[in-house]
């Protein structure tokens, strides 16, 4: 006869090392992939909770549904190993998904800043960006500016692009380092007092972030920023262009 007992514990267990494996994980998607604001603005909460919730739920359940202290040693070890195995797989392949969907960089693009993932940057253009610019970022996204275009020919042709889909800022052939575009971004950025006047209702909450940057309003300033699911607004230094904060307020 089947202990109901016995099979609960031992799918607790199963739930409890499951759970902790998750929370390790969590560790590397949020720490390293998709650090704040990533995880919104790029859909990593989602896209990971999907994943880990399917793998920390189905496991414990088969473990619930098969274990039996009546089976020969052998026969349950095996069981309970081809079910950690089948769940260690299904683990690797969510994280798999999660990481080829990861931000790889921040780029500002004419007048806003992106969001570019990896899955979003055709590969066979990597060999026309800057040489240090060449391998995606395996350790959390950087920050980049795109070059000006060299003449209206490669104007035309990358607006025409991005109409059907290939956004400029996933471009590698029109990354830079993010040192040659600041003067750009000085130039494009708008002052937080304009913010403030367009959206004051948001005010307070503007007020904070411009806060948390721990320099006066007067001295940062504001761009739209386009994310895989949201739009969210970046304030940066009004002198030097250095990204200092997020907020998710759509400024477009």
């Amino acid at each position: 006869m089947v202990n109901l007992k016995d099979r609960l514990r031992a799918a607790g267990i199963h739930l409890g090392i499951s759970v902790a494996i998750a929370g390790l994980a969590g560790l590397l998607v949020f720490g390293i992939w998709y650090p704040y604001p990533y995880r919104e603005i790029s859909g990593g909460r989602e896209l990971f909770m999907l994943v880990v919730s399917v793998d920390v739920v189905l496991g414990p359940l088969l473990t619930l549904a098969i274990f039996n202290r009546a089976k020969p040693w052998p026969t349950l070890r095996r069981d309970l190993a081809v079910i950690g195995l089948l769940q260690l797989t299904g683990l690797a392949y969510g994280l798999w998904t999660v990481f080829v969907a990861r931000p790889v960089h921040l780029v500002f693009e004419i007048d806003r800043f992106r969001a570019v993932h990896a899955i979003e940057v055709p590969a066979e253009m990597l060999v026309r960006a800057p040489a240090d610019l060449r391998q995606l970022p395996l350790w959390g996204p950087t920050t980049l500016g795109m070059r000006p275009f060299v003449d209206s020919n490669e104007s035309m042709e990358a607006t025409l692009a991005a109409l059907a889909g290939a956004e400029l800022g996933a471009r590698p052939d029109f990354w830079q380092h993010y040192s040659q575009s600041a003067p750009d971004v000085v130039k494009a950025a708008k002052p937080v007092v304009q913010l403030k006047s367009r959206f004051p209702e948001q005010a307070a909450d503007i007020d904070r972030i411009v806060s948390s940057t721990g320099r006066p309003a007067d001295t940062l300033a504001t761009l739209p920023l386009v994310g895989r699911k949201s739009f969210w607004t970046v304030f940066v230094d009004a002198r030097t262009a250095e990204v200092l904060a997020f907020m998710p307020l759509d400024s477009f």
